[in-house]
């Protein structure tokens, strides 16, 4: 094997590894925000459960954070949360759930 195949194979390697960490770091996040937005709705822990898991299915919508954003504004859009502040949250979860990772 030459060493441009053996660089070639070490850099798919760690492009495979930070897709894996960074799709864990979002669904980390996304749980996280699909807390925050529970209690602010008042949930149920059995409701809560739920509305986590859909939070974490609609970052699969599309690439980026522009789909969750979408759902959690539209969720506490009778609980006047900003989208500044919403997106204050997503910034904030998002570092937290990659403390946790490090």
């Amino acid at each position: 094997m030459s060493s441009f195949d053996e660089r070639e194979k070490s850099f798919e390697k760690k492009f495979a590894h930070d897709e894996e960490l960074q799709f864990k770091i979002n669904a980390r996040k996304n749980k996280y925000l699909g807390e925050w937005a529970s209690k602010i709705l008042g949930y149920s822990d059995e409701k809560e459960k739920e509305y986590i898991q859909s939070v974490i299915k609609a970052d699969f919508a599309e690439a980026g954070d522009g789909d969750v954003f979408r759902k959690l504004k539209g969720d506490l859009k009778d609980q006047n949360i900003s989208d500044e502040e919403i997106r204050k949250k997503m910034d904030e979860l998002n570092e937290k759930a990659k403390s946790e990772f490090k």
